[in-house]
């Protein structure tokens, strides 16, 4: 059985499993009692309410997640008087958990609260148009730590002008872009790069003169090389606005140039020769043993993944790069701001709903979120000079975005600016930097947009324009082959429908914000 014909199997289940509990939500129309969020709740007669007990299922990327007798949960759980009993699943793979997400969904038994991949996945869609998700918007006014997030991702996780889902907060810059071996840069005695052309040079001294000596050194891993599609197409993410509509960037001039620029460095040797099928591990193992000068990752995460590197030598200095400019100016990706979504299924009753989006609020809360990221202090982490320091019992406590931040955020711009054993004073200039990516960051305009007909057939045009751009970066294929294969897309029947279905999604989500 085909992919596309187990999901529409898989659908049409869900429904039948679903109809009994919709109607039985429906029936109940929010009459149960519940709790407010908050310490020592009170029923108005001097008693404590008994704590709320709350379902959750969601993911986790760390080795082990939290026990059920974790203390940071057991702090969740005194501050805002519920029990949580929380499914952890591992998204170690991302396909992992979207799979095991696809399962529950598919068979009806949902928990209180469900951690998305996102609120675009196939399944969920249509079960918000079967009723079976409740519509938040009616609520969220009530709670201003989760109106704290950015507006635009608000917007972004909209279904049909509503609020299904609440985003799992992150900063919207501070994510993956390109850092560099600033200790290079000083050691050759050149500039930061600021233009492609820059650039260019810079990855071509690192090669040539190996400061490290190592041998290979290649100027760049080639990891995230999609960021120079967006710097020639001044765009990010797959559409991009032209006149107030929304084209495929593989269709933009731009995006020419960027192969025809890839393919100069991999003839040069500036770039791995085996970077396609290259893993995340054989990436960081280049950048953080001195064979590769430039790399891309989050801010934060490149500080933790080169920690041992500057253990080892201080003088290691990985410098994230503010923007690098195309033909249209500074460009640098503004992230989503959400790394996935929570929704209540409408079997829930509404008071219970209001519980959870009081937990959820708490979470949001600068003491909730410093709770989650960093847990209690004296015992998971020490302030030092204003910063935050973990303890081993951190790690042992699961503590950390890995796996109470995919449920509870506050939102801070600077999140991403920090990791565990950072000095102020790159702490301080990674502020800096954010800052200014801010003033020149590139939102992606297509998040949230849906397309009926590219769920089920455009993963076959994005995978033939993937591999022919690698192709041709190798010099296995043409650029002539490039410009054919895009040539054939435009007037495909079937792609003319996905861009004509996105561009319906994109035309009603201007107007509901006008």
């Amino acid at each position: 059985m085909t992919t596309n014909a187990r999901l529409s199997v898989s659908v049409a289940l869900l429904m039948v499993l679903l109809l009994g509990s919709i109607l039985a939500a429906c029936s109940n129309g929010g009459s149960n009692s519940g709790n407010t969020a908050g310490k020592g709740a009170d029923n108005g007669g001097g008693k404590q309410e008994a704590p709320t007990t709350i379902k959750i299922m969601s993911d986790f990327t760390i080795a082990q997640p939290p026990s059920a007798d974790n203390p940071v949960l057991k702090e969740f759980e005194k501050n805002t008087n519920t029990k949580l009993a929380i499914t952890w699943v591992s998204a170690a793979n991302a396909s992992d958990y979207v799979d095991r997400l696809n399962v529950v969904l598919s068979s009806g038994d949902l928990p209180d609260l469900l951690k998305l991949d996102d609120v675009t996945n196939p399944l969920f869609q249509q079960m918000v148009k079967q009723g079976a998700f409740w519509d938040l918007t009616p609520f969220l006014s009530g709670y201003s730590n989760l109106m704290d997030y950015p507006k635009s991702v608000w917007e972004n996780t909209k279904i049909d002008a509503k609020n299904y889902v609440i985003p799992v907060a992150r900063p919207l810059n501070g994510f993956v872009f390109l850092n560099m071996r600033k200790d290079w840069l000083d050691k050759l005695g050149l500039q930061v790069p600021k233009t492609v052309d820059d650039l260019y040079e810079v990855l071509k001294a690192f090669k040539e003169k190996m400061p490290e000596g190592k041998s290979p050194t290649y100027g760049y891993t080639m990891r995230g090389s999609d960021i120079l599609d967006g710097v020639f197409t001044d765009s990010n993410g797959r559409w991009k606005d032209v006149g107030g509509k929304l084209i495929d960037v593989n269709f933009d001039p731009g995006m020419r140039e960027s192969i025809l620029f890839k393919q100069k460095l991999y003839k040069e040797g500036l770039v791995p020769p085996d970077y396609s099928v290259m893993k995340d591990s054989q990436f960081w193992d280049l950048a953080s043993n001195g064979s590769a000068g430039t790399t891309a990752e989050t801010i934060e995460a490149q500080w933790r993944w080169t920690y041992d590197q500057w253990k080892r030598d201080s003088k290691v200095d990985w410098l994230p790069l503010s923007s690098l400019e195309g033909k249209n100016g500074a460009y640098v990706p503004e992230y989503r701001g959400y790394i996935g979504v929570l929704a209540i299924p409408k079997k829930v009753p509404e008071e219970k709903v209001k519980k959870i989006l009081s937990l959820l609020d708490y979470g949001a809360s600068e003491e909730g979120g410093t709770l989650a990221l960093y847990g209690i202090k004296g015992v998971h982490y020490n302030e030092e000079n204003g910063i935050k320091v973990s303890t081993e019992k951190s790690v042992e406590d699961s503590v950390g975005v890995g796996a109470f931040g995919k449920i509870f955020m506050h939102y801070d711009p600077y999140m991403y600016a920090f990791a565990p054993g950072m000095t102020k004073e790159v702490f301080e200039r990674n502020k800096q930097v954010i800052d200014e990516r801010a003033k020149v960051a590139k939102p992606d305009v297509a998040i949230g947009l849906v397309s009926q007909t590219d769920i089920k057939m455009g993963a076959d045009y994005t995978k033939k324009m993937s591999d022919m751009k690698t192709q041709v970066i190798m010099g296995k294929a043409t650029i002539e082959d490039w410009d054919n294969l895009i040539g054939a897309i435009q007037k495909d029947p079937t792609y003319v429908q996905i861009t004509k279905e996105i561009n319906e999604a994109y035309q009603a989500r201007l107007a509901q914000n006008k």
